[in-house]
C-alpha cells in the first residue's frame, strides 16, 4: 500500500494535479453561462475528467519530452522524470492513458466533442516541442488552456457561439502573459542551450512589457465576452476584479522575482475561482 501512495506522489508530482486550478474554474465558466445556469451532476462530472486527463497528457507529455533539458536545469534536476523515480516507458504510459480517458470522455459527452478530441489532443501535445524552435511557445500554451472554455460550452449545447470564442481568446493572453513571467525564471539556462523563448531573445524588459500587453488584451476580451454573452453586473466585476489582481501580479513580479512562483500559482489561482465564483453569482441573483 505504501508503495502505491509513493507512487501516486511521484505522478502529482510529475504533474502537479492541483494546478488543474487554473483551467477547471472556466470550463465551467463555458457551462454555467452555456446552460444559463446548473448543467447537471453528469456533465460536472464528464467536464472534471475532461480536464484532468487533458491536462496530465499535456504535462506527462511535457515531462517525457523534456527529460534531457530538465536533468540539466539546477530548478527542475529533481523532478520524477529525471531523477530515475519514473522512468520513460512508465511516463510515456501514464500519457497514453490519458488520452484514451480523454476520447472515452469526449464520446460520452456528445459527437461534436469526440470529432474535436483528437484535434485537442495534438494541440495540446505540439507545446511540449515547441519551443525547440519558436519563441512562439507562450502562445501555444495559452491555447492549450484557451480550448477549456470552448469545451465546456461544446459539453453543454454542442455548438461554438461567438462569447465562447472571446472568452478563450482571454484565457488564451491570461496564460501566455503569466507564463512569460515564469519563464523568466529559465531566462539565462534557455539562452545556454538554445531554447527558444521570449525572455531568452529580448529579455527580461520587453519580457514584462509584452505579459503586460497581453494582460491588458485579456481584461479587453473578458469585458467583450461579458458584454457578448449578455451577463450582469457581477461578471463585468470578475473582469474588474482580474484587471487588479493581474495589476498585482506585475507590481509583484516587477519589485522582486522571487516571487515569480508566488505569482504563478497563487494570484492565478485566485484569479480563476474569484472569476467562477462571481459568474455564478451573476446567474444566482
Amino acid at each position: 500500500m505504501q508503495r502505491i501512495i509513493k507512487k501516486v506522489k511521484d505522478f502529482n508530482e510529475l504533474v502537479m494535479f492541483e494546478h488543474s486550478i487554473f483551467s477547471l474554474p472556466f470550463i465551467f465558466i463555458g457551462m454555467i453561462v452555456a446552460a444559463d445556469g446548473w448543467f447537471g451532476y453528469w456533465l460536472l462530472m464528464m467536464g472534471v475528467l475532461a480536464a484532468l486527463s487533458a491536462r496530465n497528457f499535456a504535462m506527462g507529455l511535457n515531462r517525457y519530452a523534456d527529460r534531457d533539458v530538465d536533468a540539466q536545469n539546477p530548478r527542475t534536476e529533481n523532478r520524477p522524470n529525471v531523477d530515475g523515480r519514473l522512468n520513460a516507458p512508465t511516463i510515456m504510459l501514464f500519457v497514453l492513458v490519458n488520452a484514451l480517458v480523454f476520447i472515452a470522455v469526449a464520446y460520452m459527452i456528445n459527437p461534436l466533442a469526440l470529432q474535436l478530441s483528437i484535434p485537442i489532443l495534438f494541440i495540446l501535445g505540439g507545446y511540449s516541442y515547441f519551443k525547440r524552435f519558436s519563441s512562439l511557445a507562450h502562445i501555444v500554451l495559452g491555447v492549450s488552456l484557451g480550448l477549456a472554455p470552448i469545451a465546456g460550452v461544446v459539453a453543454v449545447s454542442a455548438t461554438i457561439p461567438a462569447w465562447s470564442v472571446i472568452l478563450s481568446l482571454g484565457v488564451i493572453f491570461w496564460v501566455a502573459g503569466f507564463d512569460l513571467l515564469y519563464s523568466l525564471q529559465d531566462m539565462e539556462f534557455d539562452k545556454q542551450n538554445n531554447l527558444h523563448s521570449i525572455p531568452s531573445k529580448f529579455g527580461a524588459e520587453a519580457t514584462l512589457f509584452i505579459s503586460a500587453i497581453f494582460h491588458v488584451l485579456t481584461v479587453i476580451f473578458w469585458a467583450l465576452f461579458v458584454w457578448v454573452a449578455g451577463l450582469g453586473s457581477f461578471a463585468f466585476l470578475a473582469v474588474v476584479a482580474s484587471a487588479v489582481m493581474l495589476g498585482y501580479e506585475h507590481y509583484l513580479v516587477r519589485k522582486d522575482f522571487t516571487q515569480i512562483d508566488r505569482v504563478f500559482f497563487t494570484v492565478n489561482g485566485y484569479l480563476g475561482i474569484a472569476f467562477l465564483v462571481l459568474i455564478i453569482l451573476d446567474k444566482v441573483l
